[in-house]
């Protein structure tokens, strides 16, 4: 029974994306979407993705120094360890898997509003495309938007490790910078950056299908946003262990 679900639903999701990714009847209503959906979704998301990522950025620095390097370990251990798991994990997967919970809940939400006021159906019978339309600008907006917000997300996680150091004074500065710089292996940076635009993809579509494909009243919205933020969350986690192996 669930293996038939879940077949059905990836049918009408692949049957979404079809449609979706048709080419745009009026150029200029996409670009104004678009860039409409790029504020939207990513400029509205880097308050928190800059205040999560620096507390972050201080509190592993402050981990690592306090309960894992000792007298036998060099000084830059915690620098080091700080700038691998911003880089690796938490700028990428972890922060896509916080915007899955903000930016998903709210295409989905947005998308079964329209679904359940009937405004996409108007949209059908005027003869245009509502996938086209109401998805591929999310989509398109998110995955331009994503790469800024790990770089930020990066920034602002060494920014608050170096708050450990000039205001906690749990680490030198010196031995911080130190850390940050030993051995940095560029391709770590671009393999969080590519990453994160799998998993911007998987966020905007996967919430607009759940939005799009809304049956029901404002209860069901509420449903398929809650839907909307469980599935991505887990298809980023699943495909991050499939994208790390393939990457590294």
């Amino acid at each position: 029974m669930f293996i038939l679900s879940f077949l059905r639903a990836l049918g009408r999701y692949l049957q979404l994306m079809g449609r979706t990714f048709a080419v745009p009847e009026r150029w200029r209503m996409f670009l104004r979407s678009y860039l409409r959906e790029m504020a939207q979704l990513g400029v509205d998301s880097i308050g928190i993705v800059l205040l999560i990522s620096f507390f972050i950025g201080a509190v592993i620095c402050i981990q690592i120094k306090l309960n894992i390097q000792s007298a036998w370990m060099p000084l830059w251990v915690s620098g080091y360890v700080t700038r691998e798991i911003m880089l690796l994990e938490f700028s990428s997967s972890i922060m896509c898997l916080i915007l899955a919970g903000k930016v998903g809940s709210n295409i989905a939400s947005e998308l079964g509003t329209m679904r359940t006021s009937q405004q996409i159906d108007a949209l059908e019978i005027m003869g245009v495309n509502p996938a086209s339309f109401l998805i591929l600008p999310k989509i398109a907006g998110l995955v331009t938007m994503i790469p800024l917000l790990v770089i930020f997300s990066t920034v602002a996680g060494f920014v608050g490790a170096y708050a450990t150091a000039y205001v906690g004074h749990i680490i030198t500065p010196s031995d911080l910078t130190a850390g940050l710089q030993h051995d940095f292996t560029q391709w770590f940076f671009w393999m969080g950056v590519i990453k994160s635009l799998f998993f911007a993809f998987i966020i905007s579509s996967v919430s607009a299908f759940f939005g799009y494909t809304v049956e029901g009243g404002s209860q069901e919205v509420g449903k398929a946003s809650t839907n909307a933020v469980v599935s991505s969350s887990m298809l980023i986690l699943f495909s991050d262990l499939f994208l790390t192996q393939l990457l590294s």
